[in-house]
């Protein structure tokens, strides 16, 4: 997701800043605080007092850089830091494009104009703001990795590098096709691909290609909420049936091959005062919904205006549903996963059988969640596990200082979460998940992004992006991280530890600290790595999004890295052992850009990475970007984009 400032109209930077939620309870920062009081060394971590000799390595030599690489099978040869027009990547890769923002994604779609945008053409083309990509094979069930679907999330637009002559803030100058073309923008994308001789492209008139737009595609209710008065509204009387997906952020796939999609930021769509919306005022003010929208769609459209339609925004918020392989699939918006600002949604398969599903509301003191199936994986039949995520307990996550995870169970009339506390059934919690894991006392974290288990050790990464709101006299001097800029990683092991004996459906597990990022040359910072040397360019700022190869090895990309001095971009370590939590620089994107979506074939030989906002800086426009990139064409503005990574000897990705 989006961290930078002075962006689009929608400034996603001060929304999450100031945050909605005054945290009760002990923040994870005083948390990790406690942690390091209570040993002097953090297993597989750097010392305190190791971090003068960390930052030694800013000068790093080529025997330090020798060193480093010889604690880990990571081979590659670190790229520096930088921030230009170009997308750099490490010696010996080849980024290949794949697809751009308005190239063809159905049969019928029109040639891109850039200069005669319309929103007919846009329901066909490729959207906005690529964020999630998910590789499916071909066939279904296979594990070929040469071809496939790549199926991509479009988060939101940016008006100033889509039109000519209108600013990030300029809602007035909008028209109704403008914010019509926004709309068509957002959504999905779904793509056949293949590799042949080295280089991946789109299969054209693929019978799987196809758009989910914002505008007017069908997606449907499903699970505990489908049909209650609260998703009613005049243009659906029986509160089941809703107009496409918005801010559709990270996501996952689940073991039987269909996609998971977070809708993320849906707040800030929505225009008027929470108080003019009723019964709905206070569920309205804990996500962030204000007179002041981010676009200009509240004027055209009346959903989007809460006074007329107060109960529009619990529409969306889910998780989005559907199976790729069949584009006859109507979304579903499976509610029983919790209403928040979804990152993403990862799972597996649990020893026992059953599902869960690991989960993060992006925004600064908000909480990690996990969703465990009551009924059980049927590998052999996709169909038999349609309503699989319809059936199961919600839980949101305690970090206690010993260490000690408790996953608490969002049910209603479980503690709290009673009629008297203005919960009178399952549905009205689902519908307000953060207000009834405020009252149960959950863990306010530094933005909660991707959470997602390593499929090689079982263990659950947390990105944790940053949360610069933590105050100075919130923490005590045992606090390493108070104006947490640069953000973290937890990790948690299940109950039963690594490998075949965890159990991620138990209630209790522990957690651990992966890294706290930024630069360790810089006390202030307070960052910490891995047990070794870095070299130079090892140090990374806020992370995202989250992928692990074959080897179970984790690639990490950020979001907010240019506060720091230095591009968004790709970083990996290793997971375990030698060279654990010792980052190494990978890619870096253009100007303006964040880097999501890390996605790898079965096979780890091709990695599949989302250009976000390229050239989405101060004073940047349409007629006037920091950079054109991918194109570098006069009169193209930059596009966001897929890119393939390959290696250029054909090996897999990383060594």
């Amino acid at each position: 997701m989006n961290d930078k400032t002075d962006l689009s109209a929608r400034s996603y930077d001060a929304s999450q800043d100031e945050g909605v939620n005054v945290p009760a309870v002990a923040t994870i920062g005083d948390l990790i605080a406690a942690r390091f009081s209570r040993r002097t060394a953090l297993k597989g971590m750097t010392a305190a007092a190791a971090v003068a000799t960390v930052g030694g390595a800013i000068g790093a030599s080529v025997s330090r850089e020798a060193l480093a690489a010889s604690q880990s099978s990571l081979t590659f040869k670190p790229i520096p830091h930088g921030y230009d027009a170009e997308l750099h990547v490490a010696e010996g890769y080849d980024p290949q494009i794949v697809i751009r923002w308005g190239d063809k994604v159905t049969a019928d779609a029109p040639a891109f104009d850039v200069n005669a945008l319309s929103a007919e053409a846009q329901k066909k083309q490729f959207g906005y703001n690529n964020d999630y990509i998910g590789f499916f094979p071909l066939p279904a069930g296979s594990q070929n990795s040469d071809h496939g679907l790549l199926v991509i999330n479009h988060e939101y637009t940016d008006r100033q590098l889509m039109f000519a002559g209108i600013g990030p803030d300029d809602l007035d100058k909008q028209t109704k096709e403008q914010t019509e073309i926004e709309l068509a923008a957002h959504g999905m994308s779904v793509i056949e691909v293949k590799r042949e001789n080295g280089r991946w492209g789109v299969v054209e008139n693929s019978k799987y290609a196809r758009r989910i737009n914002g505008l007017d595609s069908q997606t449907v209710m499903a699970g505990p909420v489908a049909g209650n008065a609260r998703l009613k509204t005049s243009a659906d009387a029986t509160g089941t049936k809703v107009i496409g997906t918005l801010n559709n952020c990270a996501g996952g796939e689940t073991p039987w091959g269909t996609v998971m999609s977070g809708e993320e930021n849906f707040h800030g769509y929505f225009g008027g005062k929470p108080e003019s919306a009723g019964a709905e005022a206070v569920n309205h003010k804990r996500y962030g919904i204000s007179d002041k929208p981010w676009y200009a769609w509240p004027k055209f459209h009346d959903r989007f205006d809460i006074a007329k339609e107060p109960n529009e925004p619990n529409r969306y918020g889910w998780i989005v549903e559907f199976d790729p392989y069949d584009p006859t699939a109507v979304p579903k918006k499976r509610t029983a996963l919790g209403r928040f600002k979804h990152e993403g949604a990862t799972s597996l398969v649990n020893k026992d059988g059953r599902l869960v599903v690991y989960m993060g509301d992006d925004e600064r003191f908000e909480y990690v969640y996990k969703f465990v199936s009551n009924g059980k994986v049927n590998l052999q039949d996709r169909k038999a596990n349609d309503g699989l995520l319809d059936d199961g307990t919600l839980y949101v996550a305690k970090f206690d200082k010993d260490g000690t995870v408790t996953w608490m169970p969002l049910v209603h009339g479980v503690g709290p979460l009673t009629a008297e506390n203005g919960f009178k059934d399952q549905a009205d919690i689902l519908i307000e998940t953060r207000r009834a894991a405020d009252l149960l006392g959950a863990t306010p974290m530094d933005r909660p992004e991707d959470v997602e288990p390593n499929p090689v050790t079982g263990t659950v990464f947390v990105m944790l992006t940053n949360n610069t709101k933590r105050k100075d006299d919130g923490v005590d001097a045992a606090n390493p991280r108070a104006a947490n800029a640069h953000g973290h990683i937890v990790e948690i092991i299940p109950a039963g530890g690594r490998g075949k004996d965890a159990d991620h459906a138990a209630q209790e597990a522990k957690w651990d600290l992966f890294l706290l990022a930024g630069n360790p040359a810089e006390a202030g910072h307070g960052a910490k790595y891995g047990d070794g040397e870095m070299t130079a360019s090892g140090w990374l700022s806020c992370p995202d999004n989250v992928a692990f190869d074959k080897k179970g090895r984790v690639w990490i990309a950020t979001d907010g890295a240019p506060k720091a001095g230095i591009a968004d971009g790709v970083w990996a370590a290793e997971a375990e052992g030698h060279g654990r939590a010792l980052t190494k620089h990978f890619l870096r994107t253009p100007l303006g850009a964040e880097l999501c979506g890390p996605c790898f074939t079965p096979d780890s030989t091709t990695l599949f990475v989302a250009v976000q906002h390229p050239g989405d800086e101060k004073d940047s426009t349409f007629e006037n970007p920091v950079t054109r990139w991918p194109d570098f064409k006069d009169g193209m503005p930059p596009r966001p984009s897929v890119v393939a990574i390959i290696k250029k000897d054909g090996g897999e990705i990383g060594s």
